[in-house]
């Protein structure tokens, strides 16, 4: 596979994998939700909680986001210094985010603060945040998204 060709391929993967994060919780944090669920013994707390557990399996059984704002994309990246990629990294991953807003989609939260407009494709200056971890003498890369803010920061 040629280069350009890796990037295009990385590219949708994470565009998919952006856009799932967005209506699947992980595992653990649904186990959790659920455990904490059947120990509540109050009606108010049984009410929301079971309005979230409703929420998220509709966000699946539908395939959309599990909140309307799907907050604002970062990144953690841990990657070697070897990675084939690592000088595309940040662009791919923007073009990423590109991409899952409009197949997912994903709503728009990214403003230019100082021009005050938002770009309507969910990147601008500093969105999304990448934060970097380069590890010596590796060729592997794990990357891990998180949407920061309103209600998808359950």
């Amino acid at each position: 596979m040629s280069k350009s060709e890796q990037i295009s391929h990385m590219t949708n993967v994470m565009a998919k994998f952006v856009g799932y994060t967005g209506k699947v919780l992980p595992d653990d944090v649904t186990a959790k939700l659920e455990d904490l669920h059947k120990k509540e013994t109050s009606k108010l707390a049984d009410v929301i909680f079971t309005t979230m557990i409703e929420n998220q399996r509709l966000a699946k059984e539908l395939d959309r986001p599990s909140c309307q704002d799907t907050g604002v994309i970062q990144f953690l990246v841990e990657c070697g210094a070897n990675f084939p990629l690592i000088g595309e990294l940040e662009a791919l991953l923007r073009e990423a985010v590109i991409k899952a807003t409009v197949d997912s989609p994903l709503r728009h939260n990214s403003v230019e603060t100082f021009d005050e407009y938002n770009t309507g494709k969910n990147v601008g200056k500093g969105t999304p945040t990448v934060f970097w971890e380069i590890v010596p003498n590796s060729d592997q890369c794990s990357i891990y998204t998180y949407m920061a803010g309103g209600g998808c920061s359950l």
